[in-house]
């Protein structure tokens, strides 16, 4: 009853989210938010904006879901070798990515084409020019353009789609040798099935997800490449079943009834439960499989040659399973110009019907007003499109033949002008802001620090506890044994700080899940094995490998004092001292490292002495509960996150051998149950995790990549709003805030508490409003509770906020915030990532950027841009954005002038002539005018600049005017219509005024100067000039003199070449433009556009 009343007090306290305050009656947060947004609309209207699309969009997909009934995915049991046990029918093992297949080409990118208004009413147009009463002029007037720009569309798409099938068909054809009973046999990657057996040698790419069998390695176990897979670049330890590593023979496998049992295929990568039975021995013999027993498809094997059985295959793979199909992106200036291209249809029925009615509906009316409208069909321009798409490939051409932001690659090609737009941009942390490259900095005992300059004292203590205790030890004498025991039970006592230091360097020498490789120099496999033999611990040969590069840095750290790592399996691991003798130690349990437990285990005995010590660390939050009760630890860890530093706090516990045994005989038996695996093993483990002595913290840096403080503050100033999504821990997250300035030093921090109920998200967000200009900080958990609930709430609250980071977010939250972002605020968002994580919020953001980084190449395949380095986000924004946008968006009102004068023409001379449905110019002048006569000029216009990229660079704030949308838009776009009609209107009188005499010379006169009249207009419109633009001025004026001698059907040469025609020509032409010119120099003067102030 109580939680009851709760909840009802809850909704009487309005959730305030603005300034005047939600007073009225609706202000309970159920109806707040939806009331807010949308008011329902009536039947019609609803159907008119936008239901029908609705129906249609939910008609297709019912049609599709009775095509593709999605099989439902069940759990399997997989007999070694027999693929034909199998109850189902599993999917092929082939990798698709191609969009369409032979029959559905044509007709899907047809559909993507003539999804565009502007494609579809030239279709329509095009068409009904096979109708005879409807004819006009010839039909290649209409054809050859439609045709060309379908041509071209098809053919790009075509050879992508052909590389993508060449992509595929390399991969599906990889050979890889099955077992059989009669020996091995190559099989094709796609014929591969579940339940076969297949060896995979080294640096092979694994052609399923399996289940680890056999390896040739003497320890039973390899290591495997994920980069493909997770973005990581480091090596996975994989360990093989031991049933079946411990058989004689490679061909007992057949000889053995055992089979897999496997849950049904999932997303979860890190992930797995299974279990291994063997039937035929007696008793039959169980082991549990987890995810160090699986190997992954797309995964690569870096020792080795494995052998495995096939659980899943094709479709059911991890790797598919993970990847999302990438939409079309289509930018918001295509959105914007569509938009426009209906208005201007709106006009053209409009002129169309006016004519007829002018016409007073004589005769066959609807037959003329059909010719009407095919008369001033070109209101819409058809090249419209081919300019757009061919200036947009010449921005891409620019971006990466730019000298300052090397090696960037375009691989969208379709939304350059979306970087001249964005609002929000949206980060990764670790490897895009930061190097992800760890140095340790800092270890601290509780009563003493060391930090960078203190280290060789360190050594010194190894050095001198090693030297103490070895001299007793003569070799493994028994008789040392005993000392060293009566001090470890005694612990109150007080240690020296050599001993503790010593303790400490132990610990985090053994406390890992590091692994030394040796590469060795001839390279010959033949040799590494006699290599190993010798035990040839050479430093110089060595690198580690491991699974985050944090423990790396610690193992590194070990070796420069003096305790060295040197060789590692999944049974023992060797330190050898500063003496040069080597330590062996047995590892008896590894719990490895979850984002859950955040932290890792391990449990070691000493071979010389067979104490036997559980080692854990992890991070202050998991294991400040965990340790023995201190005072300095809390606080320690503030300081070293403050200064920017990842911290691990270490511990350890002595165990006697009956307390260990009895552990492990629980775990194991946890590890075997099917159900709720995971809380029964966390359960036995938490039982160890008790009074743990503390040891030590460390303090580990991730340096921040290249200028990212200025890109920050660049971006900062053009009005960008920067957030940062990680996978990091909320320490770590809030001082990369702060050191990269990403919060400027005056700014606050809210960290949003912990939230997992409504009340508390209630309390919390009313707490965080009454703050005014401060960064946000909130981890994952809590982001997903206020979503919940007050979605609409918090991210009002969080725009309003200079900057905002969510830490410990997972990939799909990651995507999960963008499209967020998108939906509520509408404006373009950008996302950029480096590592197979970031894939999915690249995708989802209007425009993705991706970094080749450490973590693989992964998300810069994804993205639209790729880029080497993160300060180039500057130059491509300011620069390469700006200019793509202006450009693009004078280029496309330009298009649309030069369709709008010829229609306005076309319009007079109908009136005048008694509304006769008759074409003012025909065929070849028609397609000459859109094409080679002010083709070239018009297209110059993609060169054009109105500031230096280097005062783009150093006014950042020009940029805010960009988003603004103000180059283009319906403002913008009217005063074009009013210069088009205005022309039109100067041309086409004035040639009817000056000839009265030859009527005939109509044409040829308002020709020539509508010709004149274009190439003079783009020059007005050109801000600052290039050689090309003056080349393509006058090759077009060449071009049309020179066509003048062979269009004879059309002019009359003998008049072209007397004087009366020039003086006509020219007084036409300045008529129509001199006032512009005027009009457009007390602009500049009276009031000039921001970025002109600075380039005077």
């Amino acid at each position: 009853y109580q939680l009851e009343d709760e909840s009802a007090h809850l909704d009487e306290m309005p959730l305030m989210m603005s300034e005047e305050g939600f007073e009225n009656d609706e202000s309970d947060y159920h109806t707040l938010p939806r009331a807010r947004i949308e008011r329902r609309k009536s039947g019609l209207e609803w159907f008119v904006c936008g239901g029908w699309k609705f129906l249609c969009s939910s008609c297709c997909d019912w049609l599709i879901n009775i095509c593709h009934r999605k099989k439902e995915l069940k759990a399997r049991t997989v007999w070694l070798g027999c693929p034909e046990k199998s109850e189902e029918k599993h999917p092929r093992n082939s990798i698709k990515n191609q969009k369409y297949n032979v029959f559905t080409f044509i007709p899907g990118v047809l559909y993507e084409q003539f999804k565009f208004f502007l494609n579809l009413y030239f279709l329509v147009v095009s068409c009904s020019q096979f109708v005879p009463a409807l004819k006009i002029g010839y039909l290649y007037t209409y054809w050859a353009p439609l045709g060309f720009v379908l041509a071209v569309t098809i053919t790009r798409e075509a050879i992508d789609e052909f590389r993508r099938f060449q992509r595929d068909k390399e991969v599906n054809s990889q050979l890889y040798s099955k077992l059989t009973v009669r020996g091995k046999v190559q099989v094709k990657s796609s014929d591969i099935q579940v339940g076969d057996l297949i060896i995979v040698e080294k640096n092979q790419r694994i052609p399923s997800d399996m289940v680890f069998l056999r390896t040739s390695e003497k320890a039973g176990s390899c290591f495997i490449r994920t980069d493909q897979l997770d973005g990581e670049t480091d090596w996975k330890l994989k360990v093989a079943v031991s049933c079946t590593q411990r058989l004689p023979a490679l061909g007992d496998l057949f000889s053995i009834r055992a089979y897999v049992y496997a849950q049904k295929p999932q997303l979860d990568i890190h992930s797995f439960e299974g279990t291994f039975t063997r039937e035929d021995s007696d008793p039959p013999i169980h082991e549990s499989l987890s995810i160090e027993n699986t190997l992954w498809a797309s995964t690569i094997v870096a020792s080795g040659t494995v052998i495995g059985v096939v659980i899943y295959t094709g479709k059911e793979t991890r790797s598919v399973m993970n990847t999302s199909n990438p939409k079309n992106k289509i930018g918001l200036l295509d959105l914007e110009l569509n938009q426009l291209t209906k208005a201007l249809f709106l006009a053209l029925v409009v002129l169309s019907v006016v004519m007829v009615t002018l016409q007073g509906f004589a005769g066959p009316w609807y037959r003329n007003l059909f010719r009407f409208l095919l008369l001033f069909s070109y209101i819409i321009p058809i090249s419209l499109r081919v300019n757009l798409d061919m200036g947009k490939a010449a921005y891409g051409w620019m971006i990466m033949k730019d000298e300052n932001i090397p090696g960037t690659v375009v691989r969208t090609s379709t939304i350059p002008e979306e970087l001249g737009r964005l609002v929000y941009l949206l980060t990764d942390k670790t490897g895009t802001l930061t190097q992800n490259e760890m140095t340790f900095r800092r270890l601290h005992l509780g009563t003493v620090s060391y930090g960078a300059d203190t280290m060789d004292e360190i050594q010194t203590h190894v050095l001198s506890s090693y030297a103490q205790v070895h001299p007793q030890t003569g070799g493994n004498n028994p008789s040392s044994t005993p000392p060293r025991r009566a001090q470890s039970s005694t612990p109150k006592v007080r240690k020296s700080v050599s001993s503790r230091v010593h303790e400490a360097v132990k610990a985090i020498a053994l406390c890992h899940n590091v692994t030394p490789v040796y590469e060795s120099q001839a390279g010959v496999t033949g040799e590494t094995e006699s290599a190993e033999a010798d035990q040839d611990f050479s430093d110089e040969n060595r690198t580690y490998q491991a699974s985050s590069p944090d423990e790396v840095a610690l193992v590194r750290w070990t070796e420069s004092v003096g305790l060295t790592l040197v060789s590692r399996d999944l049974t023992s691991m060797q330190l050898k001292t500063p003496g040069g003798q080597v330590l062996t130690y047995c590892i008896l349990q590894v719990f490895p490292f979850t984002s859950e437990s955040k932290r890792m285990g391990i449990i070691v005995r000493d071979e010389s002495t067979a104490e036997i010590t559980f080692y854990m660390k992890g991070a202050d939050v998991a294991m400040s509960s965990i340790v023995q009760y201190n005072d300095w630890l809390e606080e320690e860890c503030g300081n070293m996150a403050r200064e920017g530093l990842r911290t691990l706090v270490v511990a350890k516990k002595a165990l006697t051998e009956e307390q260990y045994q009895d552990f492990e005989s629980r775990y194991s038996q946890a590890k075997l149950s099917i159900h709720d695996r995971v809380l029964k093993v966390a359960a036995v483990v938490e039982s160890l995790e008790r009074e743990l002595e503390l040891l030590c913290l460390t303090g580990v840096e991730d340096q921040l990549q290249a200028d990212v403080r200025p890109t920050l503050e660049m971006l900062r100033n053009a009005g960008i709003k920067i957030w940062m999504l990680t996978g990091d821990k909320l320490e770590t997250a809030t001082c990369i805030a702060k050191s990269s300035h990403l919060v400027s030093r005056t700014q606050d921090i809210h960290i949003f508490r912990p939230v997992t109920s409504r009340g508390e998200a209630h309390l919390e967000l009313n707490a965080f409003r009454r703050k005014h200009d401060c960064a946000l900080v909130i981890s994952g958990d809590s982001l997903e509770v206020c979503l919940k609930y007050y979605e609409h709430e918090l991210v009002e609250l969080a725009c309003q906020c200079p900057a905002v980071v969510c830490c410990r977010c997972s990939p799909t939250q990651k995507a999960h915030i963008v499209t967020l972002l998108r939906q509520h605020t509408g404006r373009r968002t950008c996302a950029i990532g480096d590592g197979g994580n970031d894939v999915s919020m690249i995708q989802a953001a209007d425009c993705g950027i991706g970094i080749e980084g450490k973590e693989g190449k992964q998300a810069s395949l994804a993205a639209d841009f790729s880029i080497t380095q993160f300060r180039h986000v500057g130059r491509l924004l300011m620069v390469h954005g700006r200019n793509s946008y202006k450009r693009s968006a004078a280029l496309g009102q330009f298009v649309m002038h030069r369709g709008l004068i010829i229609s306005t023409m076309q319009a007079v001379f109908s009136s005048v002539f008694y509304f006769a449905s008759v074409p003012l110019y025909q065929g070849f002048l028609m397609v000459g005018y859109a094409t080679i006569y002010t083709m070239f000029p018009v297209f110059s216009l993609v060169l054009d600049q109105d500031v230096k990229p280097e005062m783009a660079i150093l006014y950042p704030e020009l940029y805010k005017d960009l988003t603004k949308g103000r180059s283009l838009s319906f403002k913008t776009f009217l005063i074009w219509v009013l210069i088009s009609i205005y022309q039109g209107g100067i041309l086409m009188f004035g040639a009817l005024v000056l000839f009265e005499a030859e009527f005939v010379h109509v044409v040829a006169i308002s020709f020539t100067a509508l010709v004149l009249t274009e190439l003079l207009m783009v020059a007005l419109t050109i801000r600052t000039w290039h050689w090309l633009m003056v080349v393509a001025e006058f090759l077009s004026l060449g071009c049309y003199v020179a066509s003048l001698a062979f269009l004879n059907e059309y002019f009359d040469v003998a008049f072209i070449t007397t004087v009366p025609f020039l003086w006509k020509v020219s007084a036409i032409t300045v008529v129509s433009c001199l006032p512009l010119y005027v009009l457009k120099y007390l602009k500049r003067k009276l009031s000039p556009p921001s970025y002109s102030k600075l380039s005077s």
